[in-house]
């Protein structure tokens, strides 16, 4: 097969397809659109073109046998069969079978799949029951909201209550107030006369945090230690990533340095679903298992998948037990848009809210754009 020839049939595939040959080929695949998707395939394959030819082949096949229609039932003499053809089963997304589009040409990778006869029944009728939100209704509340007094919320509370006596794991969603719950442990350790690590993945987000923290505390009671810095390194506050604080336990155990350990009295763990990382998870179990025992653990993470487990593994390796703080409430509700290359803006859901399951709607605004990028994206260059 050509190239020419096997662009032409890349062409002619749905886009779900198309990420599903992606798939351990093309880095972060689901970014693409189709136009691009295509042109990152033909560049990858040109050392194995016959790898990709063969995968397409396959993926097209299991496409047809998905859509080949059921044999019809054989009719007696007293039955003949309808001359009107049947209805087809189901429609694929806006002629796009398996992603929708973000931005200029990304795709979220979301499977829309194929609708049953009974579920576009259902979406028609919720279609017609409830009218579509517009831009207006979606961006109505997005802005800074009044000055309110501060009260902290029952569950920070409750992380806080046991943190003095247990490890805990907090996992809420982004916004809820994970960082008071730090700054309010922190701050008791201080007093306490103890010494706080606080470890993010990135470095980028440990500068950050040293610049809020010194606000808070005080340029003499905050340090920071990673690879490019090293800022009073003597501070009751350290900030450092968690490969820094792995290597510090390393060194400390085989007696080269002292990081008075003696003192330390509370290590946060900052995104602590890195765990789940498969290259940079292992630094987080190895932090976790060398910090010493008199140190209260504190886990903060809006994704983990299992937080329970999480908890129970702690409980299980250290000699105090973990306490998990959960909810599942955001303080920030999360609204969905799509952002036209041309720089029109509509609603990506027929509802303001994100719905959640398999009962998401799009927009028809949203699915008239997707078919007009589709279409500007596979012009003739």
């Amino acid at each position: 097969m050509t190239t020419d020839e096997l662009e032409k049939l890349l062409a002619q595939q749905p886009v779900g397809r198309l990420h599903r040959l992606a798939q351990g080929r093309i880095h972060r695949h689901f970014r693409l659109g189709k136009r691009r998707l295509i042109d990152a395939l033909l560049r990858h394959s040109s050392d194995n073109r016959a790898g990709l030819e063969s995968d397409l082949k396959v993926l097209i096949e299991e496409g047809a046998t998905r859509e080949r229609p059921a044999k019809p039932r054989r009719a007696g003499p007293s039955s003949p069969l309808p001359s009107t053809p049947r209805p087809r089963s189901g429609s694929s997304l806006c002629g796009v079978e398996g992603s929708t589009k973000l931005g200029a040409g990304h795709s979220t990778g979301l499977r829309a799949g194929r609708a049953s006869p009974s579920s576009s029944l259902r979406a028609s009728e919720t279609e017609t029951a409830a009218p579509a939100t517009d831009l207006t209704a979606l961006l109505e509340g997005i802005g800074v909201p009044p000055a309110q007094p501060f009260a902290p919320d029952p569950w920070q509370d409750e992380a806080l209550l046991h943190l003095s006596t247990t490890d805990v794991v907090v996992s809420v969603p982004t916004g809820s107030g994970k960082t008071y719950v730090a700054i309010e442990a922190t701050r008791r350790a201080i007093e306490a006369d103890r010494t706080v690590i606080y470890t993010s993945p990135l470095k980028a987000l440990s500068n950050t945090k040293f610049t809020e923290f010194t606000k808070i505390f005080g340029a003499e009671r905050v340090g920071i230690l990673t690879g490019d810095r090293r800022d009073n390194p003597q501070a009751p506050l350290l900030i450092m990533t968690t490969e820094i604080l792995r290597n510090l336990l390393y060194d400390a155990a085989g007696g080269e340095i002292d990081v008075r350990l003696d003192t330390l009295g509370l290590v946060i763990m900052d995104e602590s679903q890195y765990l789940a990382d498969p290259e940079r998870g292992v630094v987080w179990e190895e932090t976790i298992i060398f910090c010493p025992t008199q140190a209260r653990l504190l886990l903060l993470s809006a994704s983990i998948g299992n937080p329970q487990e999480v908890a129970a593994w702690l409980t299980s390796i250290r000699p105090t037990p973990c306490h998990l703080v959960r909810h599942h409430r955001r303080s920030v509700p999360l609204r969905a848009a799509y952002l036209h290359p041309s720089g029109k803006l509509v609603p990506l859901f027929r509802s303001a809210s994100i719905p959640h399951g398999h009962s998401a709607t799009l927009h028809a605004d949203a699915k008239r754009l997707f078919a007009q990028y589709e279409e500007e994206t596979l012009r003739p260059r």
